[in-house]
């Protein structure tokens, strides 16, 4: 915290004043002056804490906005101050007098940064590697501040063998903060047989990396693997439990499929993540939370839901279904976290987007601020980050500013199923640890800071 300010010349005369009316009115001795002396100084330092404290310094203020805070049950008015990167205050009618920015966010919603936690930026070159180093990945800082996405995580686009040159291409050099679920295969997520080989699924060394890398790393992925037999999911629940962390599972390529209802009850721990919860594949070759004939969640995915598993959208190019989310949102069943699986395939068909999925959700009746949390706060606790996706005085300044457009929208899936929506969120402005890092509309006072 900054030293305060020195007092402000009204609280000096005051203090002054105060000593000058005692003296009149005493009688003049040794002790009375000394009295009045030390009433006088106490007087000084009271006023001039009371001058400091209203004039406090910010480097930034957002004025006007509804903060909508879920950790902390915040859904009001509000206003918030930035200090030194960190949240300093949220309030009601934070002084601007000493900013050195104002944000205007009256008739916008202002949230904690939001979190993908399932997306794709192993950019890399090779095009023979899919998602790991390879051109179907994307840039993060490209695709992530636009959206008020401060915090992504890549899903399983690195494996234990591979992750170096990730966090040195992507992660170091990214402004968004980039995590990672690691691939249980030790070559990543290049597709076709290497996700398939059991050999380089190896759970000691994939926790062994994990290990040595906890600030990057947040749990294991595993995916696309279509054997029918449950060896890969064992090898990854294993890192996981070696580790300590979660995992995410992109279950699905058997034919028949595999039980879910085994994979939730008995194979997966409290903790762990079902990845593209509402999607309904082509081929049998993956169960569905939703019976389409009786058009309700079946009751084991709610038993497991009791037992703790957490269920992600993931909506990707291929995995998200109106038939499978309008049914479950129509009984409550609502996602743990909105994600994107974002990559060039997905974000240039159906998904768009993170506030597009947010969008979609909120317009099939999920509440607003349940849409907020599980961009939020909920993605923080799930992958053990509790520190981010809140406004907690403190708190790493990761801020999103959202507006929501009015006027008629058109929300459709992979197959074509379209619905129609009045409202859609739009990224205002996004804040990364303090710094305005996108701004729509120049809303910020002065635009640009000079530091």
């Amino acid at each position: 915290m900054r030293s305060l300010r020195l007092p402000r010349l009204n609280a000096v005369v005051a203090s002054y004043a105060f000593y000058l009316f005692v003296e009149e009115h005493s009688t003049q001795s040794f002790y009375t002056t000394l009295l009045m002396m030390r009433i006088s100084v106490f007087c000084l330092l009271f006023f001039a804490a009371l001058t400091s404290f209203a004039q406090q310094s910010y480097d930034m203020v957002i004025k006007g906005g509804h903060v909508i805070d879920p950790k902390n049950n915040i859904d009001g008015p509000m206003d918030v101050a930035v200090l030194d990167g960190k949240i300093a205050r949220v309030a009601a009618n934070i002084p601007t007098t000493n900013a050195k920015q104002v944000v205007n966010a009256e008739g916008m919603y202002v949230t904690p940064g939001l979190i993908d936690i399932h997306g794709h930026v192993f950019y890399g070159t090779d095009r023979g590697n899919y998602l790991s180093n390879g051109s179907v990945a994307v840039v993060p800082d490209g695709f992530t501040f636009r959206v008020g996405v401060t915090t992504i995580v890549d899903a399983g686009g690195a494996g234990w063998r591979s992750f170096r040159m990730f966090k040195e291409n992507i992660i170091d050099q990214a402004q968004t903060r980039v995590l990672s679920f690691l691939n249980i295969v030790g070559e990543g997520m290049r597709g076709g047989q290497y996700e398939q080989n059991t050999a380089d699924m190896d759970p000691k060394l994939a926790a062994q990396a994990a290990r040595g890398n906890r600030q990057h790393i947040v749990g294991f992925k595993l995916a696309h693997y279509d054997g029918h037999d449950w060896t890969a999911l064992e090898r990854v629940t294993e890192a996981g439990r070696l580790a300590d962390m979660p995992v995410l599972i992109d279950f699905g390529g058997a034919n028949p499929p595999l039980s879910l209802e085994e994979l939730f009850l008995k194979r997966l721990r409290p903790g762990d993540i079902f990845g593209h919860t509402y999607t309904l594949l082509d081929g049998n070759v993956r169960e569905t939370i939703v019976d389409e004939e009786a058009g309700k969640v079946k009751p084991f995915v709610w038993e497991a839901r009791k037992r703790g598993i957490k269920f992600e959208v993931g909506y990707g190019g291929a995995s998200f279904n109106y038939s499978q989310a309008i049914p479950a949102v129509n009984e409550g069943f609502y996602p743990d976290a909105i994600s994107t699986d974002l990559h060039t395939g997905s974000m240039n068909a159906s998904m768009k987007d993170q506030l597009s999925v947010m969008s979609k959700f909120l317009q099939m009746g999920m509440p607003l601020v349940d849409v907020i949390a599980a961009s939020t706060w909920q993605p923080a606790s799930i992958i053990k980050r509790e520190e981010l996706g809140n406004l907690s005085e403190g708190a790493e300044a990761d801020i999103a500013i959202l507006g929501m457009r009015e006027g008629k929208f058109g929300f459709y899936d992979k197959t074509g199923y379209k619905v129609m929506g009045d409202r859609k969120f739009e990224c205002e402005m996004t804040i990364k640890g303090g710094r305005i890092v996108y701004d729509l509309n120049g809303i910020a006072d002065p635009i640009y800071v000079r530091r």
